[in-house]
């Protein structure tokens, strides 16, 4: 593990990467709201992927949220300086998997749908995305669309139980997920049972068994 600040220009900040893994495809992990670029490791997260960092096959880099700010700002610093960063530390560009858990799902998402040329794929669990996701997806025609078909692919996943509901995340990711189809843009939707709330426990368990399948 290591940790660098990178500082934006547009925040007027810096904020924090923490790196785990030697090598391997690069993964940018997003936290929930006003997380920290180090809940990933505290909440057991990158435990729970640790087979796939010891191998090789996949390298982590975990940054902090930015959510009382500007999100223009914080997409700013995500492109002009995470993605460098990563580009930098790999030696060269690759393409980013992005993935995160309910605020961060909803960035996951998000950088994917600005920026499919670097953040060409998402692993978005239990996520909101009704401020400003779904009326971007639901605006895309023409030659924009065409290129976010070819590029970009989602997989939107979400448990049935405690808070799901009431944090708008189970109908939002179905929400989503009618609008991606209706678009033809590549998804997949997994919903999880009614015994897996919106709560560290399930994500651990999700990232664990998705991750893999990317790397």
């Amino acid at each position: 593990m290591r940790q660098a600040e990178l500082y934006s220009p547009a925040i007027g900040a810096s904020g924090n990467v923490v790196v785990y893994g030697h090598y391997g495809r690069p993964v940018l992990a997003f936290p929930a709201e006003g997380g920290s670029a180090w809940d990933w490791d505290h909440q057991g997260m990158v435990h729970a992927v640790g087979s796939l960092l010891e191998a090789g096959r996949c390298k982590l880099y975990c940054v902090d949220a930015f959510d009382s700010g500007d999100r223009g700002r914080y997409e700013s610093w995500v492109i002009d300086q995470v993605a460098a960063f990563i580009h930098d530390d790999l030696g060269g560009p690759q393409d980013i998997l992005t993935t995160g858990i309910s605020m961060g799902a909803f960035h996951a998402a998000n950088f994917v749908l600005r920026r499919a040329d670097l953040f060409p794929a998402a692993i978005c669990m239990s996520g909101n995305y009704e401020l400003g996701i779904t009326g971007e997806v639901s605006s895309l025609h023409g030659d924009h669309l065409d290129w976010i078909r070819s590029r970009a692919s989602f997989l939107l996943v979400c448990g049935q139980g405690m808070w799901e509901d009431t944090t708008g995340a189970l109908e939002s990711t179905r929400h989503l997920a009618w609008l991606l189809g209706e678009k033809g843009i590549r998804h997949e939707l997994d919903l999880w049972g009614h015994d897996v709330p919106h709560d560290w426990p399930s994500w651990r368990a999700q990232i664990a068994h998705h991750l893999p399948r990317f790397c």
